[in-house]
């Protein structure tokens, strides 16, 4: 029952994984000794010869570690509870019972950690997407050499068609890469020089020199990988509670079998029955389906969210997806793109073309953001380029030039306030300050000639997140520093609950305990760094968009390598489905232990029929278990 003593790495056939395929020697053994008997080739000293030899073989694995635990542990386990009934039937005579019951306990176990086993080895098989060697560039000349030899600084040649060695900065050229075994995203991205490109991305178009940020052992991918595995070992409330009242409950199995026996003999009433009581007691009531509920569920669903670029910290978060009442955004950057947009040009005198025009002639030379947003628009609409002289930005409220020997002004207005000019007879500009808009004004010393509005558009996805949250009964809150108008905006557009604006870091904290406290749990959505503090206040904390970024992925309960919003809903759906499944498996098990124990109780019940249930109890709870993986 030590899955997470079994991290070695395997083919994935079930005869290189020994506890399993000894196990089926066991029972080919078991049926040979059966059959020949019984055909009276051999005779019964050899028969149980056989079986000897099947319960050593079969039972190696699982007797060893209940010992071990028993004695580096201190603790009674199930594998105690098994082998006690192997020794009872053996010295009650029932050699074939014994061995028949080392076989199938056996297979379920080695059937139980090999599927455990698989799920660990799906997640490193992501590994080997990336490649075995690697070309480097040394003094001008290539030199190719095992990926896991590449050093910081490195510079090495990515072809197409060919996958990344590790995480790097583009150094030379442009191509789409298909990041989908970091991120789970699928439509390859756009890369050109200075940007990021991450382990096992495979390169579609033109040829890569790309200078490596890490080495083999500490790229993103394999962080990923060795971060689920880690949270593949932490466990869930659920399955702490189920550890600790295993504990409990199997020395007290153990000791109502031994009464079974002592007290019959204390009485002067010691027959084979109850001797044989006390055997089918320590099978029937040997808790494995209920200790092998939660655990696997775990490890599918985990699993399961890392290939799809979604990394899971650990049971106990997993457990808390599956909890959650509402969903708690940041809003720029994650419900919105993050960079403001050009949404509106309206001329006031003359032509909406001529506004955008003189707008860009003056802000090219601007480094601020909306200016920077005024000429990407500009350039998409092919608009007039003015010659410009004495450009000046007025610092805070916007920037001035001389356009055609007339001072041209770009800002806000204020800025247009402070010219003499007022603003409170435009109806356009309340309308779109009332949708959230910024307003930038363009205009001369006299008037005004027209309004640019820009916004910090929302994601294509957004809308249909928000609705799929809301129709499964979540309710979703936005949490922004930014001002309560243009919050209120974004919030109606995208039909969110409630919109809570103007918040400082510490002011996020009072409100997802607030919301905890009326609704239950939360999950906090952010980038995982500006929203630190609320996202590890939240009962799951989710960072977005963090491949490559350590301190995020370290940070969050939940890690979304990609800048995805619907792998926010499947998160959730994987953590639901996880519980879900746990439920049932719990339920069952101790629907199982219910008609099992009173059976072995009254005597009605043969060792045979207790192992045949109770091993197909914990077969059924495994096989349920890996539907957490199919969300």
């Amino acid at each position: 029952m030590k899955q997470d003593d079994n991290k070695e790495i395997f083919d994935g056939k079930w005869y290189s994984h020994p506890p399993m395929r000894n196990a089926l020697i066991a029972g080919l053994l078991v049926g040979a000794a059966f059959i020949m008997a019984h055909a009276r080739f051999v005779s019964s000293q050899i028969e149980i010869g056989f079986y000897a030899v099947a319960i050593v073989l079969g039972g190696y694995h699982w007797i060893r570690e209940g010992f071990e635990e028993l004695i580096e542990e201190k603790e009674v386990g199930i594998n105690i509870l098994m082998f006690a009934a192997v020794v009872g039937s053996a010295v009650l005579g029932m050699w074939d019972e014994a061995a028949f019951l080392v076989f199938l306990y056996g297979a379920a176990e080695g059937l139980e950690e090999y599927t455990y086993a698989r799920t660990r080895a799906s997640i490193r098989k992501l590994l080997d997407l990336a490649p075995k060697e690697v070309r480097i560039v040394k003094n001008g000349e290539e030199t190719v050499i095992p990926a896991e030899e590449i050093d910081i600084g490195d510079l090495f040649i990515v072809r197409p068609g060919e996958s990344i060695a590790t995480d790097g900065v583009i150094v030379k050229g442009a191509s789409s890469i298909n990041e989908a075994p970091v991120t789970g995203e699928s439509i390859p991205v756009e890369k050109r020089e200075g940007m990021k490109v991450f382990a096992a991305s495979i390169n579609h178009e033109g040829a890569l020199q790309i200078k490596a940020t890490a080495n083999f052992a500490d790229n993103t991918l394999s962080k990923m990988v060795h971060l689920v595995e880690e949270a593949q070992e932490q466990k869930s409330n659920t399955q702490a509670f189920i550890d600790r009242f295993g504990r409990i409950y199997s020395p007290i199995v153990l000791l109502a079998s031994a009464l079974l026996v002592v007290a019959p003999l204390i009485l002067g009433a010691l027959t084979s029955s109850w001797a044989m009581r006390a055997v089918v007691l320590l099978v029937a009531a040997a808790p494995c389906a209920l200790v092998m509920s939660t655990p696997v569920a775990v490890a599918a669903g985990i699993g399961k969210a890392g290939r799809s670029g979604i990394l899971v910290k650990g049971g106990v978060h997993l457990e808390n997806l599956g909890r959650i009442k509402v969903v708690a955004f940041d809003k720029t950057g994650t419900l919105t793109k993050g960079k403001p947009v050009v949404t509106d040009v309206v001329a006031l005198n003359g032509d909406p073309e001529k506004v955008l025009s003189l707008a860009k002639s003056v802000e090219k030379f601007s480094e601020h953001p909306l200016a920077q947003a005024i000429v990407a628009k500009a350039e998409g609409s092919a608009v007039v380029d003015f010659d410009v002289t004495g450009f000046k930005a007025l610092v805070g409220s916007g920037v001035k030039a001389e356009v055609n020997g007339e001072t041209v002004y770009v800002g806000s207005p204020e800025l247009f306030g402070s010219l003499g000019i007022g603003t409170a007879g435009i109806p356009e500009l309340q309308t779109l300050t009332r949708e959230g808009k910024t307003a930038v004004l363009v205009g001369t010393q006299k008037n005004i000639l027209g309004i640019i509005a820009l916004r910090d558009e929302p994601k294509p996805t957004a809308k249909g997140v928000v609705e799929q949250l809301r129709q499964k009964g979540i309710r979703v809150v936005i949490l922004t520093g930014d001002n309560e108008m243009t919050a209120r905006a974004i919030g109606e557009e995208l039909g969110v609950d409630e919109v809570r604006a103007g918040l400082k870091p510490e002011d996020k904290i009072k409100v997802v305990e607030e919301i905890q406290q009326k609704y239950g749990s939360v999950a906090m959505v952010g980038d995982g760094i500006n929203d630190a503090p609320a996202l590890a206040r939240a009962t799951v904390g989710i960072a977005m968009g963090i491949a490559g970024t350590d301190a995020a992925i370290q940070a969050a309960d939940t890690a979304l390598m990609a800048d995805d919003l619907t792998k926010v809903v499947y998160a959730l759906s994987l953590g639901k489905k996880s519980r879900i499944v746990s439920t049932q498996n719990i339920v069952f098990s101790l629907l199982i232990l219910g008609v099992l124990i009173p059976s072995a109780l009254i005597g009605i019940m043969t060792v045979a029929a207790a192992v045949l249930f109770h091993e197909s109890a914990e077969l059924i709870a495994v096989a349920n278990g890996l539907r957490a993986g199919r969300a």
